[in-house]
């Protein structure tokens, strides 16, 4: 689990964020929000619908190139389940991203508030579960 009332992401456990006092989660019989997979750009959060499977591929790092973003960060899942190869990591560097982070989810929400206050252009794509 993870908490920190101060940042853009308040609140993030196994399936389910809270950002900006938003839930966003998904259960096998309830949703809210945008879901348990996530797209976070300051404050502005989509669901990252293109995440399928458990191994990155170029075609679902989406809405993220030419967003004035720097740093990207990639939550692997609660248990760092989701892969994102070399190749991947490559295509995204490529496309202008300056830093690529690669943590696991919960981690990867800590990282992402420290950065956001910091005053950073970063961006979030994150696993809810697994």
């Amino acid at each position: 689990m993870f908490y920190d009332v101060d940042g853009p992401i308040q609140e993030f456990s196994w399936g389910k964020f809270v950002i900006a006092g938003r839930e966003h989660s998904k259960t096998f019989d309830t949703k809210a929000g945008v879901g348990k997979d996530i797209r976070l750009i300051g404050k502005d959060v989509s669901k990252w619908a293109e995440r399928k499977g458990h191994m990155l591929s170029e075609d679902m790092i989406t809405e993220i190139f030419n967003k004035d973003v720097d740093i990207l960060i990639i939550g692997l899942g609660a248990t760092g389940a989701l892969v994102c190869p070399a190749s991947v990591q490559y295509y995204i560097r490529q496309h202008g991203i300056k830093k690529l982070i690669l943590l696991k989810t919960q981690e990867a929400c800590k990282k992402y508030n420290e950065i956001y206050k910091s005053g950073k252009k970063v961006a979030l794509l994150a696993h809810g579960t697994c």
